[in-house]
């Protein structure tokens, strides 16, 4: 049976090659700036890693044999590479080049997301977005598969995890913009008598969130539809099917339905909000995450608060805070 030869230690590599060049362990330790046992010591365990010796140790000057020479020709390529790799991860490093691959949930990526990536856009700064629902996204910055997420719930048993507060919307009621002109004077309570409920699915943090306010609130509707996204469920509400409870930024994803929609007020409370925070590792990404919360207020401010203000009149002014 064949024996598995070790990976070639990159030190010890480059004594090999220094010896090559000066024709002797006394110029290679010169070369290295590095005592002549040292370098006898490294090509000695690159032989016996490599299950072979490199030598003819009877010639002087000591000159590679055939494994030696075979080795010899793939030596210079192989410290090269490795010097190109270590130079480009010291530069992305230092230059904060490192791609950043940040998760979010959907609502945000499909809001946010767009002017994230067109500020990021105009720097060196290479960045993956990935969207999903917060138990998978805390999942996978927990497994290192993202540096950055932006959730909606932080129940991660992790000390390292640092959790940036960014925001936080009101829940509210959302009605066929027909059915409230006919019921000029209606607020929330006069929903769930009149027609069913369409809810989110509970596998979903938002359709957990949105149970737990409708049952605070007394609303006892039947469990007729349910939807993972927002376009199917606007789009029930749109046809007077039904009323919904949703969030300002989820009706701003679904944006194309606004004209047909209108906006109650519900109760104000703890569990009427939702809240957004941004995880990362503590010592990771820092600056970074920073300038990821700066420029989410931005756009919540200057763009998404004011343009829902004019689509959706009847939206309570505090629903993005």
């Amino acid at each position: 049976m064949r024996r598995t030869q070790a990976p070639i230690d990159l030190n010890a590599l480059q004594a090999f090659l220094a010896v090559c060049e000066t024709g002797s362990m006394t110029g290679a330790a010169k070369q290295l700036g590095v005592s002549q046992s040292a370098v006898s010591q490294a090509i000695a365990g690159l032989e016996r890693d490599q299950g072979t010796t490199l030598f003819d140790r009877e010639s002087r000057p000591p000159r590679p044999n055939v494994a030696g020479r075979a080795l010899l020709e793939l030596a210079g390529a192989l410290l090269e590479h490795a010097q190109m790799v270590s130079t480009r991860i010291g530069d992305a490093s230092h230059a904060g080049m490192l791609p950043v691959r940040l998760g979010c949930v959907d609502s945000f990526a499909a809001t946010v997301g767009p002017e994230l990536i067109r500020a990021v856009a105009g720097s060196a700064r290479q960045i993956s977005l990935w969207s999903g629902l917060t138990p998978g996204l805390s999942k996978q910055l927990h497994d290192r598969e993202l540096d950055l997420a932006v959730c909606t719930q932080t129940a991660i048993n992790d000390a390292r995890i640092v959790e940036i507060p960014l925001f936080s919307e009101a829940f509210v009621a959302v009605v066929s913009r027909s059915w409230l002109a006919e019921h000029r004077n209606a607020d929330w309570r006069a929903l769930a008598p009149e027609m069913p409920m369409i809810r989110y699915t509970t596998r979903s943090v938002i359709g957990q969130q949105v149970e737990r306010y409708a049952r605070h609130l007394g609303i006892n509707s039947p469990r007729r539809y349910e939807f993972d996204a927002t376009d199917p469920l606007l789009s029930l509400v749109a046809a007077r099917l039904g009323f919904a409870i949703s969030t300002p930024l989820c009706l701003w994803q679904a944006r194309h339905y606004l004209p047909e929609i209108a906006v109650l007020p519900l109760p104000a409370g703890r569990l009427g909000r939702r809240d957004f925070f941004l995880l990362h590792r503590q010592g990771e990404w820092e600056a970074f995450a920073r300038e990821i919360a700066t420029l989410t207020r931005r756009v919540l401010e200057g763009s998404i608060q004011p343009a829902l203000a004019r689509a959706l009149p009847q939206m309570p002014p505090d629903a993005l805070q």
